[in-house]
This record gives structure tokens, sequence and C-alpha cells, in this order.
């Protein structure tokens, strides 16, 4: 239980100590945000710090901490050390340099950031890529939502499909509207589901642990998980949203784009990124705890053992309102994606958003490839899981794009030091990512990679070093070849 506490208080201490030190990097001032300068009633407008706080939290929150940790956690105890150090260094750090980026910016999203600091020929493919992984979001965080009301609440009934069309349905509507009219509104309720059903569960896993404290001791049926997935680079691809996400990258824009001051940042996107690698945190302590209590549960799917984490530490009711807030993390990173899908064709195609016939046939494409896809993965298992892993590593990808466009950014501001806060984790996971889909796990059949039948993994991660160097180098080089305030081609 040490590991498990030692972790959630170096992430506190580390947001008061190495929080300072990065907004310092950042340096936030009194300049007019995007929301101020610029409202538009629609997308851009003033909220409340407490209500961007929770927009944040819930947007870049999504089933990640939770799934993907349960998968994660099979690499062993050492992953409750990964996380915070990874949370704190690389994931919090990378939502700050986002975010600062867009309200700098004039809350653009990531594809026109990319454009400003990595140049055209990498944001034009970049730009569908971003696309088309939001779109992935979406249809996985409708899956997953779906599946746990589907099994959880209404096992006897053929409830899945349903669900799916509820859940899309408020997905476009929130995506269509002002911010401030579903979004706004409805996430403080959420919030304080997920604030909820993490703290029971955490109260739950600390009092047992005191009473079994073998159920946090490493658990020797991870032997064949761990001999056939190396932790460099499975780990890092697996554990995403609680320790780095690309994907928060899509969201901080539109909490940007409400902030009424640039000093609100350091809360706003480091510090919710530090309460996720919280979240995440008490998750994998949680299935940490449930393959020792019972080792059945290292071959089931996540959100089957996640049914069973909550059944087995709260109990049925209680179970079933932290279930509710596992569907909230689903559903408030969803309906996100798709409105920054919208939100990154508008500013490709250059359509104006302020009317909703505009919004509506901006969305039009959007939801027929989010139904194509929702089809597609549900035909069978083997459907999803592949939706799911392209998905993994394309989200990192994202990651360290944003993280060397931010070391071009501070290059750019003279600030060359500091500049290794973003080169350094982008840096590695340039590594991760490029290693990640030259080796492909298991068989050839697993299209994990885009080398059929992957490269060794000696090979695959040397050459993953060599891209990661090549792309600082390139940083390096943009970040020197334009002035502070020059235009990017």
């Amino acid at each position: 239980m040490s590991c498990f506490l030692l972790g959630i208080l170096f992430l506190l201490i580390g947001y008061f100590v190495y929080g300072f030190i990065v907004e310092r990097v950042f340096a936030p001032d009194d300049r007019p945000t995007p929301a101020v300068a610029n409202p538009d009633g629609v997308d851009t407008m003033p909220l409340p710090l407490w209500k961007n706080n929770l927009i944040q939290l819930l947007n870049i929150a999504g089933v990640g901490p939770v799934i993907g940790v349960i998968l994660g956690i099979k690499f062993g105890k050492v992953a409750l050390l990964i996380i915070p150090l990874g949370c704190l260094f690389m994931g919090a750090v990378h939502d700050f340099a986002g975010g600062m980026m867009s309200i700098r910016s004039g809350g653009a999203n990531l594809p026109v950031i990319v454009r400003k600091y990595l140049g055209k020929w990498y944001s034009a493919a970049f730009s569908w890529f971003m696309v088309a992984l939001l779109l992935l979001v979406v249809a996985v965080f409708i899956n997953i939502p779906a599946n746990l009301i589907d099994k959880t609440f209404l096992p006897n009934l053929p409830f899945f499909w349903w669900a799916v069309v509820a859940i899309f349905a408020y997905y476009v509507a929130a995506t269509l509207f002002p911010v401030d009219k579903i979004i706004g509104r409805v996430y403080p309720l959420f919030g304080a589901l997920l604030i909820v059903g993490s703290a029971a569960i955490c109260v739950a896993l600390v009092s047992a642990a005191i009473k079994s404290p073998e159920i946090l001791s490493e658990c020797r049926d991870f032997a064949a998980f761990k001999a056939k997935f190396p932790l460099f680079p499975c780990l890092f691809v697996t554990i995403a949203c609680g320790m780095i996400s690309g994907f928060h990258a899509t969201q901080s824009p539109i909490v940007a784009r409400t902030m009424v001051s640039e000093r609100e940042a350091r809360k706003t996107f480091f510090g919710m990124m530090i309460a996720e690698g919280a979240i995440a945190m008490i998750w994998a302590a949680a299935a940490l705890a449930i393959y020792n209590i019972d080792s059945a549960n290292i071959n089931l799917e996540g959100p089957v053992v996640l049914g069973n984490i909550t059944s087995h530490f709260l109990g049925t009711w209680m179970g079933g309102v932290t279930i509710v807030a596992i569907i909230v993390l689903a559903v408030t990173s969803g309906d996100t994606a798709l409105r920054s899908a919208r939100l990154g064709i508008s500013e490709m195609f250059k359509i104006n958003q302020l009317s909703l016939s505009r919004r509506i046939l901006t969305c039009i494409p959007l939801i027929a490839v989010v139904a194509a896809l929702l089809w597609w993965s549900n035909r069978d298992s083997r459907s999803f899981a592949n939706l799911w892993n392209y998905f993994a590593w394309g989200n990192q990808l994202l990651s360290a794009t944003t993280l060397m466009a931010g070391s071009v950014w501070l290059l750019r501001e003279g600030r060359r030091f500091s500049a290794l806060v973003t080169l350094i984790p982008g840096m590695f996971m340039t590594a991760v990512v490029a290693s990640f889909i030259l080796w492909t796990p298991g068989t050839g059949s697993q299209p994990w990679g885009l080398v059929p039948g992957g490269l060794p993994l000696g090979l695959a991660v040397a050459i993953g070093a060599a891209t990661s160097v090549a792309f600082a180098a390139y940083a390096i080089v943009r970040g020197k070849t334009k002035g502070k305030s020059g235009v990017c081609p």
C-alpha cells in the first residue's frame, strides 16, 4: 500500500513544486484571453474557474484512467511508480503547454497550433489524422458506456443499441449548442458523480488493504502477460490518459476559449491532469487488488473487471453509483471529442460556426463516419479491439506532436533551457510511438502496428530512438528560424 499512498502524495507535492516551476516557464500573464477579447456566444465565452476546472477534468478523464490502468497494472507494481512520474513530468506539462498555446493563439485548435509551430507539411497530414482520431474517440466512448449500461444495469435485455443511440444523440446535441447551454450545466452534476465514485473506491480500497496488505502486493500471475508485452513501449501506450494523453491537447482549446485569465492555467490545465493521475492511481491499485483476490479476473475484459471491482469493494448499490461515474467519464469525453472534431474541421475549411445551420452541416459527415465506425466495431469483439488499439497509439502520437510544438514555442520565446521541460518528454513519447507501431506484439495478425508481422523489439526501439532525435532536431531548427512574433509558413 505504500507505493499507492506515496504515489498520491508525490502527485500532490508535485503540483505545488513542479507546477510552480512549469508555470514560471510558460509565464501566464494579464493579457486578455479569447473569452474576454473575442466572445462569440457559442464556443468562446467567459465561464467561472470552478466550472472550467470541472469541464477540463471531465473532458480529459475518459475511460483511459480506468480501463487503461486495469490492463496496465498487469505490468506489475512498477505501474504505480510510472503513473505519478509520467503524470507530473509528461502529462501535466503536456496539458499546460497545449492549453497555453491555444490561449495565445486566440483559442485555436491543435491543427492550427501545429501548423504555426511545426510547419505546413507536418500539419497537412496531422490535421486529418487528428480528426480521424477524434472520431475514433467518439466511437470508443459510445461503445464502452453503452456496454457498461447494457451489462451492468440491463443484463437480461438487448439494450446495447438503444444505449448507443441515446448517447450518440446527446453527443450531437452537446456539440451543436453553445458551450454554456448543455456542457456548462450538466458537468457540475457529472463532476459530483465522478468525485463520489472515485473517493468511495479509494476509501474502500485503503480499508481493505489495512486488513489484508497482501492484496496490494505483486501478483505472480502477471508473469505471462509481462513476458508477452515488454514494459517499453507497451506500458506507455496502454496507460494513456492517467499518465499522458495527446487527446487532452484536443480538449484544452475548449476551456482555453472560456477562461477569463491566463493565471487560471496552472489550476485548470496542470492541476486537472494531476487530479486525473490520482484517479488513475486509485483504479490501478483497485485492479491490482482484485487480481490478487481472484486471479481469474486477469483473463477478463476491462469493463467486466471494472464491474467486479465495484461490486467487491462497494457492494451492489454503491458499486452501481461508481459504474455510473465511469459512464460519466466516457460520456463527458466523447461529447467534447465530437465538438473538437467540429471545431477542427471548421478551422481547416474556414467554416463560420456562429449559425446553427452551419454547425449542423459541419457535423453531418462526422456523424456519418462515427455511425460507420460503430457498425464496424460491433461486428465482433476483435473489431472493437482493433479500434481501441489504433486509438491507443494514435493518441500518443498526438502527445509527442503537442510537446514538440511546445518546444518550438518556448525556443522562439527565447527560453532555451526551459524548452527542455517539453523537449525531453516529447522525445520520450516519440520513441514510444515509433517503437510501438514498428513492433507488433504477439502474432502478426494483431494490427497494433504498421509493419506486417512487426520488427524485432530491439530494432524497433533503436529506430524509435533515432526518430525521436530527428524530431527533436527538427523542433530545435524550427525554434531558431523564426523570431518571437514571426508568422510561420
